[in-house]
């Protein structure tokens, strides 16, 4: 899983964080060694992929008429931490993966700082300027749903840092016109859009620096032992096989990070089974969107948590064994109201 968040000091884990940092053990044979990553960052990649959820959650909510100072920035901080806490006892079993819990930590840390500053600020000088708006939204507060939905567009597929924040600060100040009414909310958001897109511009600048040097860019594939070849279509040409082992399966490659998500869920429509995914056979994790109500049956649930922005919504993590991966998601892609969030790719 790649870094997607950070200050300049997490160039500095980046060296130890690499790929497979622990229990490198191949369990299926079948894939190829450079293919193969440790068991136990399926786990460890949640909290990485919690920092690409909550800004998701954030623009979908600045795409409503809802206050931005009404979002629930502090219960993301805590729920970063239930998160790490909960994946972190999963691990136990596995060899301490130094590396990855000094990323974790860091980017962790990093966000908790920014959004407790952004909370402070949203709770008193933005609730304020938002109480003067007498109209809809001000240019600038399109202006900023815009940028949120972009970044999550970007962070889904590349790293956070980089983001062109310079291009939407250069946009911000050439193409939102500087007159109208709502004066004063309008200044404010003009003046906590440029701090966020400097800040982050600055910051961003400085981990390129230090990724260029110190780490080497992650393979952005995953090796899959599959029961069977699927029928591949214009819409999935990223799906290679790599070699047919006859009644052991094939071997073949999907994209990591987002894409392996409808990847996997593509070959389980056609009934296909894992055998192996990154050479190992033992639990994977996913987590789904669904209904108070909804009970996870037949998988081992990790935790839950609100989604504060959605009443009667909730993400349930749960963690399922490799070889009935498929299985479980071609169960849930029948179940109304439920939505597979993700599955995360070791």
């Amino acid at each position: 899983m790649r870094l997607r968040r950070g200050l300049f000091l997490v160039g500095l884990v980046f060296a130890c964080a690499r790929d497979g940092a622990a229990d490198p053990t191949p369990r299926a044979p079948l894939t190829p060694p450079e293919h193969v990553r440790g068991a136990d960052q399926t786990f460890l990649t949640f909290p990485e992929w919690f920092l690409v959820h909550s800004p998701a959650e954030y623009a979908a909510f600045l795409a409503t008429d809802a206050r931005p100072s009404a979002f629930p920035l502090f219960a993301h901080i805590g729920q970063f931490w239930q998160g790490y806490a909960a994946v972190n006892h999963e691990i136990a079993r596995f060899p301490f993966n130094g590396g990855y819990h000094a990323m974790v930590m860091v980017i962790g840390t990093s966000t908790t700082v920014e959004y407790t500053m952004k909370g402070i600020y949203e709770h008193t000088v933005g609730r304020l300027a938002e109480a003067t708006r007498t109209g809809p939204k001000t240019p600038e507060e399109a202006f900023a749903a815009r940028y949120a939905q972009d970044y999550v567009d970007f962070i889904r597929i590349d790293p956070w840092y980089r983001f062109d924040f310079w291009r939407r600060f250069k946009s911000l100040w050439s193409d939102v016109p500087l007159g109208g009414p709502d004066a004063i909310r309008r200044w404010e958001r003009r003046f906590a859009l440029t701090s966020e897109l400097l800040v982050k511009e600055g910051y961003a600048r400085l981990i390129k620096l230090g990724t260029t040097s110190l780490y080497d860019a992650p393979k952005p594939v995953t090796a899959v032992v599959l029961d069977r070849a699927p029928t591949v279509d214009a819409a999935h040409r990223d799906f290679a096989q790599l070699d047919d082992a006859g009644p052991q399966g094939i071997v073949a490659t999907v994209p990591r990070y987002e894409g392996f998500t409808t990847y996997a869920r593509w070959l389980a429509a056609q009934g296909i089974d894992f055998r192996a995914i990154a050479g190992n056979d033992d639990d994977i994790v996913v987590s789904v969107l669904v209904g108070d109500d909804w009970t996870a049956a037949d998988v081992r649930t990790l935790f839950a948590q609100p989604i504060v922005t959605r009443p009667g919504r909730r993400r349930v993590v749960f963690a399922v064994p490799v070889a009935r991966l498929a299985d479980v998601l071609r169960r849930i892609d029948r179940e109304p109201g439920v939505v597979v969030e993700h599955v995360y790719d070791y």
